[in-house]
């Protein structure tokens, strides 16, 4: 076990600064995965093309990892990028289980879950605001959950594929996505719980100066 003099003089790893850039590859990775959700609600709800969707999804998930690696390598993480990131990950999660529930891949009830879950999520950012916070920094859990559902919904849909892929796909991806609907919601509880101690804060601050 090191002595308390070791741990104390052991270097500290800072988190990357945040700058204004705006023309970055790892923006670009986030602006090209934006635009490949309506491509994405295209192929499945029009062209039924799965297997192309399919891909599209694939690519979306491996860009997510990448961007942020390529951002945190190369000290290129951005204001814009901690936007797009998490704002590319809601869409694709939006657009496909709307897709996937009418067409019947996943049930209702599990559309409606995310949905509303983002939903508290949005009216927490509404409270802070009025109290002059912006959002909170995103969680470990809810990048887990993200990362379950983004590798649920290919799996999904591969699972409708005959012969044995589609076979083995099923299982897996179901267990990504109730996985990723129990961790997106637990997600939701904290930012509330910091929500909730946030205003708390701001509300005896404003006590302690009127007084």
């Amino acid at each position: 076990m090191p002595e308390a003099s070791e741990v104390a003089s052991a270097p500290v790893v800072a988190d990357p600064p945040v700058t204004a850039r705006v023309l970055t590859v790892p923006n670009a990775l986030s602006a090209l995965r934006l635009l490949g959700v309506p491509v994405f609600v295209y192929l499945v709800l029009v062209a039924h093309a799965d297997l192309l969707a399919l891909l599209v999804l694939v690519v979306s998930g491996l860009s997510d990892w990448l961007d942020g690696a390529l951002a945190r390598a190369w000290g290129q993480v951005s204001r814009i990028g901690q936007l797009l990131d998490p704002l590319a990950d809601r869409l694709y999660v939006f657009s496909t289980v709307v897709t996937f529930a009418i067409r019947d891949i996943i049930p209702w009830w599990m559309a409606v879950a995310l949905i509303v879950r983002d939903g508290v999520l949005w009216l927490a950012l509404m409270v802070l605001r009025r109290y002059g916070y912006g959002p909170l920094p995103v969680h470990y859990i809810g990048k887990a959950a993200t990362f379950n559902l983004l590798y649920a919904f290919p799996l999904l849909l591969l699972a409708g594929q005959d012969g044995i892929v589609g076979t083995i796909a099923a299982p897996v991806g179901w267990a990504f996505a109730i996985w990723g609907v129990g961790l997106y919601w637990w997600a939701a509880a904290l930012y509330v719980v910091q929500t909730g101690s946030l205003v708390r804060l701001a509300r005896r601050e404003r006590l302690e100066a009127a007084g």
